[in-house]
């Protein structure tokens, strides 16, 4: 036990609490059973079992308003892990769930016995054909595809708004479609071939040239029970005609009955029946997609009506007139969208009865985008059209940031929808569709059967494909809402199917909220079919039961969850997900939905429950402190949600005052620290890393690992002193070298000037020169004590740098240059819920401006590159997608060097200060897949702008990262680089 562990009954919830009817009960607390976990350590290994309470219950929740905690999560690596948990849940007549994104909709992403998680091991893309093809995992996200595939001028079909988050594999297994794909380029026109693993285990390459001739040796019932149903569907013309016409709507609910009029063979049929199949047929493992052009020129409108109905009348111009994607959005889900980043706010006030098109035309050449310019211009002059509020313009742009603007408030839909629900509400998504020609209509009935049942829903959706999407709140620890939502979802399903002969899913696929329901749309004779199907493929009936097929009538209200309230930052939360692929800790521990997911079982259970203990145990090391404290979150999320806050602010819960006061003393004496870190790594020159690393390895165990760093070889030495020599004078800014480049020195045997010295420089020789104040020493950005939760250090430290801010920059006359992107953002704007009302007042006087950004707009314009670099790979920190200064990152690396590499998977680096030397498996995990990325191509710079971000970057890929504004100064020198000098090296 070491001395300073924090107790984990500190982070025990302190308000009385009702226990929820739907909380883990104690039975639990010790997680996986014994004969399960011992079953499945003895086929996998320990390292691939997750058996915790924690664990078992940070999967019990996707996107979706379902619940059900697992017996057991299973980390696959491999196809050959898939097949083993198979053969053993056919051998034990047990269940399987895959996992991957978790931001289904409909619990596709949920079971109550064994899941197996898909996404941790299953990223990887390689491109085909000049990008005319890939080959992607099913762990890889769309969005991260997209990034790699775009390089080529070329996009994956499918565009579903969770692209950022959704893998390639849920997509695929739900048919999900999104904007522009419609029923033309989604997963079942546009894959082209996929590997998967049979519930018997069997893995079919339906791409090999013999893969039915394997698949008839392999599984012989298996290719006459499909051959067999294929000639009694192709024998019946009426359902043949009915099953053509279902699929020219958008419709994922059911197996794909088309798939045996479109193929031919066994392995045709099984390629089409995987689509749509929600994990319940087989597991894909690797897909092979043909691609479609990027199109880069855009030309797009937001534009308002007074209703939906006058907007929905709309759509069928801008569907002639050749536009790619038509939006609707409605006045309750406008008005949410104010509260997301960049979207006016104006959009608050606007009528709840008005409603608006987000319309899109792209286009490969130029002749054609001027043809979609006069289309569209035709189709405006023809609408009558509002502008309620001052930011409403009603017009066509192709200027790229308000593209983005009006995108991200669409894609920010669900979410910003979800945070303005009532309190303890449950979010449920339903989408459904049809004929285009009667989305009027439909909106029309839509809102007629809401107000009917005392709902008022937000409605979006895919307009030009006449698929809507609308969001219910309800609470679902109160059995009359569930009663007032079950009497809704039933005849919500006869409206859509006898009104409209439409599609009870369009592409959020069955899902257990819609599963009871199939038959109500597809008739009896093709429902019956589908088991067949099921019974064919998964004759013990091992994949997700109920998840497309279902006995139970009343199997879509059972498992919904209650969402009891937790810490105001993150109570808005609905677990969607779209903040887990940017987050440090995702391969390691928790991610931000998982800590609030366990966050709210805690507030289920009752004070002096067992399954809280188990919990709270679990909960100081998975949750609080492997959460790099970056609000990296926050970023990925819609609506701004910061899980790192809360983290921060459960590490301030856990210390006593007795560590708050020593930890203003550090702050106080901050001086005399940074005189002590020098000289402890200049000891640290002259004695080993073996001997440092037990060392340090030793005081963490006897002190505590989450106060105690521990040593890593690629710990740089002392920073030079004293710092450059400059003129107040002549100065046009401050130059604020932060307190990790006054202890840190650049990377060990790299020549040249010290990071101080080249900022100098390069400012001077562009004409812009810089004072550096004599006084910097004992002043820091105060994010070290903020990231730590110390909130008493953290106030004496944010007020000492203002105030001398104040003085140094003549009361804000002069801009101050910060030359680490975690200062700029700590000095801008954490620091200021901790300043007096004064030094309030003067940091709002106060310009701070990050030194790429001060390179960017002011150094570039005066100077020239004598001698670049050929090529570069950049890592962007998380505080610069914080400042939104990426661009500028990437402009002076552009200017430095011919060919600038960002990896797809350059995320935070988890590094975030001194964390990833007291949890260096944080770094480790959060940049194992940039690592590999930088690990497989030839660099000549590695490149960055954060001084410990580069520290991890070199601790996880051995090569020697370091600020852009070094190799500027360098590539700029009149001489090239010939007057570099030789740094120490370390032993």
């Amino acid at each position: 036990m070491a001395l300073l562990d924090p107790e984990p009954g500190k982070l025990r919830p302190r308000h009385t609490r009702v226990p929820a009817a739907d909380r883990v009960p104690d039975a639990r607390a010790s997680g996986t059973p014994d004969a399960l976990r011992a079953g499945l350590v003895r086929l996998l290994g320990p390292d691939k079992v997750l058996h915790t309470l924690s664990d078992l219950v940070k999967y019990a929740s996707d996107a979706s308003p379902y619940r059900f905690v697992p017996q057991a999560v299973v980390i696959a690596r491999n196809i050959e892990d898939i097949a083993a948990v198979l053969r053993y849940a056919r051998e034990n007549r047990r269940a399987v769930v895959f996992r991957a994104a978790g931001t289904s909709l409909n619990g596709q992403a949920q079971g109550t016995d064994i899941l197996v998680d898909v996404r941790r091991n299953w990223t990887g893309l390689e491109v085909l054909d000049d990008g005319r093809k890939a080959r992607i995992r099913p762990g890889t996200t769309v969005g991260r595809a997209n990034i790699a595939l775009s390089r080529y001028g070329r996009l994956m079909g499918p565009d579903p708004a969770s692209s950022s988050a959704c893998t390639v594999g849920g997509v695929v297994a739900n048919n999900a479609s999104g904007m522009t794909a419609g029923v033309t380029r989604n997963s079942y026109r546009l894959l082209s071939s996929l590997t998967l693993v049979l519930p018997s285990g069997t893995v079919v390459d339906t791409a090999a040239p013999d893969a039915d001739e394997r698949l008839r040796a392999s599984e012989p019932e298996l290719c006459a029970g499909l051959l067999a149903l294929k000639a009694e569907i192709e024998a019946d013309g009426a359902l043949v005609a009915r099953i053509r016409a279902k699929y020219e709507l958008k419709n994922t609910n059911g197996y794909r009955l088309d798939a045996f009029l479109d193929g031919s063979t066994p392995v045709e049929i099984l390629r089409g029946l995987m689509v749509g199949s929600q994990g319940t047929l087989g597991f894909i493992a690797e897909t092979v997609f043909e691609t479609v052009s990027l199109d880069r020129l855009t030309h797009t409108a937001l534009l308002f009506f007074p209703d939906l109905a006058a907007a929905a009348a709309a759509v069928p111009r801008f569907n002639d007139a050749g536009a790619r994607a038509v939006e609707l959005m409605d006045g309750n889900t406008l008005r949410a969208c104010a509260s997301v980043d960049g979207v006016p706010a104006d959009w608050a006030e606007l009528p709840g009865e008005t409603a608006a098109l987000l319309v899109e035309f792209k286009a490969p050449d130029e002749p054609t985008h001027q043809a979609h310019r006069r289309a569209a211009a035709a189709v405006l002059a023809r609408l009558d059209l509002v502008a309620p509020v001052p930011s409403v313009t009603n017009r066509f742009v192709d200027d790229p940031a308000t593209v983005h603007t009006y995108w991200h408030a669409r894609e920010a839909f669900m979410t910003a929808v979800g945070k303005a629900r009532p309190a303890g509400t449950t979010l449920i998504t339903e989408d459904f569709a049809v004929p285009p020609s009667r989305l009027a209509e439909a909106c029309e009935a839509l809102a007629d059967l809401q107000r009917r049942h005392g709902y008022d829903a937000a409605v979006a959706g895919h307009a030009a494909h006449g698929n809507l999407h609308f969001l219910l709140a309800f609470d679902a620890a109160r059995p009359e809402d569930v009663r007032r939502y079950a009497d809704f979802m039933d005849e919500f399903c006869a409206m859509v199917v006898s009104r409209f002969d439409g599609s009870l899913k369009a592409e959020h696929a069955t899902g257990r909220n819609m599963a009871p329901f199939i038959e109500a749309e597809w008739g009896p004779r093709a429902t019956e079919l589908m088991w067949r199907i099921k019974e064919i493929l998964d004759p013990d009936g091992v994949l997700a039961p109920g998840v497309v097929l279902t006995r139970d009538p009343a199997a879509h209200l059972r498992g919904l969850k209650t969402i009891p309230g937790i810490e105001p930052v993150a109570d808005a939360c609905i677990e969607c997900g779209f903040c887990e692929p940017v987050c440090p800790s995702r391969d390691l521990t928790t991610t931000p939905r998982q800590r609030i997911v366990l966050r709210r079982e805690m507030m289920r259970q009752s004070d002096d429950s067992a399954a809280l203990d188990s919990l709270l145990d679990s909960y100081g090391y998975d949750a609080v402190d492997t959460c790099a404290g970056d609000s990296t979150c926050k970023t990925a999320c819609p609506v701004g949600i910061d899980t790192g806050a809360m983290m921060k602010a459960f590490r301030h819960q856990r210390h006593s005052a007795r560590e708050e006061r020593a930890a203003a003393r550090l702050a106080r004496r901050f001086s005399l620290v940074e005189a002590s870190v020098r000289a402890a790594l200049g000891v640290a020159d002259h004695i080993g890393d073996r001997t440092l690393g037990r060392v340090t390895s030793a005081v963490r165990t006897a002190v505590s690992p989450d106060l105690v760093p521990e040593w890593i070889p690629a710990v740089p030495s002392p920073a030079r002193t004293p710092l450059p020599a400059t003129d107040r004078g002549t100065a046009v800014a401050v130059y604020y070298v932060a307190c990790v480049n006054r202890i840190f020195a650049g990377p060990d045997g790299a020549p040249g000037p010290s990071l101080p010295e080249a900022v100098t420089e390069v400012s001077h020789r562009a004409g812009r020169p810089v004072w550096i104040p004599p006084d910097l020493g004992g002043s820091c950005c105060a994010t070290i004590w903020h990231s730590k939760g110390y909130d008493t250090g953290n106030t004496v430290m944010a007020n000492r740098v203002v105030e001398r801010a104040w003085e140094w920059t003549d009361e804000g006359r002069l801009p101050l240059v910060v030359d680490a992107s975690s200062c700029t953002l700590g000095i801008g704007q954490e620091v200021t819920p901790y300043l007096t009302p004064e030094n309030l007042r003067k940091h709002q006087a106060l310009t701070v401006v990050d030194s790429v950004v001060w390179a960017a707009t002011e150094l570039l314009p005066h100077l020239t590159v004598t001698e670049p670099l050929a090529s570069a790979v950049l890592h962007p920190t998380c505080s610069m997608r914080h400042l939104k200064d990426v661009e500028q990152l990437r402009a002076v690396a552009e200017f430095v060097a011919r060919d600038v590499t960002v990896p797809v998977y350059a995320e935070c680096c988890g590094f975030a200060g001194d964390r990833g030397l007291l949890h260096k498996e944080l770094t480790e995990a959060a940049t194992a897949q940039e690592a590999a990325e930088v690990a497989s191509g030839t660099f000549d710079a590695f490149l960055s702008a954060n001084r410990t971000c580069e520290i991890g970057m070199e601790h996880a890929t051995g090569r020697p990262y370091q600020s852009v504004l070094l190799a500027l100064e360098r590539a700029t020198r009149p001489n090239g680089w010939n007057a570099d000098r030789p740094a120490r090296r370390r032993r």
